[in-house]
């Protein structure tokens, strides 16, 4: 699988290819803004991503676990203004009681906005959730990225993986009014952008600590295998909407998860760590959980 991802070293922006390999040293390209872009764009695949990166590039090395390293969202352009986070519900063929017909009309999910991009949180950053939260779980799914060109059309870069921690028990004292709320809390992803296809199917295991202690853990899997919709009716019912063409903008598109620990009769505590590992593709995404802020204006 190819891979990239993108940092910010002392000041400036780096890209890398690659997983980093832990406890072994970093090697960074220094790449000019919109460049990434400019070359996934004009298609040519995972070499041509390569070569962008790596060719004529100033080059550094970084010791493993140099703190002043910050990863960064796939693709996420400067100032983060130009990138929306966005997400399908109820896509898992799990919560249908019967099979998809392929012949059938394409009847599209629920949908929501999460966010601006430069609101998405990195591995080991906290999660916010609201101080009047009802009941926290969290959601591992798999996270498209697109990128609009200049005349608007979506291209498809590769994708990630995020939690899309949510507030599902106020979800469920109003489903039909209060969930755009009830998805009011942070959400984190992996800087890895695999230059694939979507994945047919990933697998792994959550795992929630308590005060160092395991408190809960459960398998998962995600992936267009697992989805009640064709990922491909999904994301074009999403971008023709005009407002979803904007020249220039980055979509990362959550194709929404299974049941996981909130169904199993678990609740998510304030300071609690949930690690979510995507042991198909060799990525670990871990946060802690803040409750913050009021529990009302002022």
């Amino acid at each position: 699988m190819s891979i990239l991802f993108e940092c910010e070293y002392q000041g400036l922006r780096y890209a890398g290819l690659g997983k980093p390999v832990p406890g072994e040293a970093l090697t960074l390209y220094r790449v000019a803004e919109g460049r990434l872009r400019e070359v996934l764009l004009a298609g040519g695949g995972p070499q041509a991503v390569a070569a962008a990166v790596a060719e004529g590039a100033e080059a550094l090395t970084v010791t493993a676990g140099d703190p002043q390293v910050r990863l960064l969202p796939p693709l996420l352009p400067a100032g983060g203004g130009d990138a929306l986070l966005t997400g399908f519900m109820g896509t898992h063929r799990s919560k249908y009681a019967d099979d998809p017909d392929p012949r059938a009309e394409f009847r599209p999910p629920n949908w929501l906005i999460k966010g601006f991009g430069s609101w998405v949180r990195m591995p080991d950053e906290p999660l916010a959730a609201a101080a009047s939260t009802v009941a926290l779980l969290e959601e591992p799914e798999v996270a498209l990225v697109y990128v609009n060109g200049e005349d608007g059309t979506p291209h498809y870069a590769g994708y990630t993986f995020a939690n899309d921690l949510n507030d599902i028990g106020y979800h469920l004292q109003n489903p039909w009014g209060w969930t755009p709320y009830s998805k009011l809390c942070e959400t984190s992803m992996t800087p890895w952008l695999f230059l694939d296809a979507p994945p047919r199917t990933v697998t792994g295991r959550i795992t929630i600590e308590r005060d160092g202690a395991v408190a809960w853990k459960g398998p998962f899997s995600c992936g267009a295998d697992a989805l009640y919709h064709r990922v491909e009716d999904l994301v074009d019912h999403l971008f023709s909407y005009p407002v979803m063409r904007r020249p220039g903008l980055v979509s990362y598109v959550l194709l929404g998860a299974d049941k996981a620990s909130y169904h199993d009769g678990f609740r998510i505590a304030d300071g609690d760590r949930v690690t979510i590992d995507v042991s198909s593709h060799g990525v670990v995404l871990s946060n802690r959980i803040e409750y913050t802020g009021r529990a009302g204006a002022a």
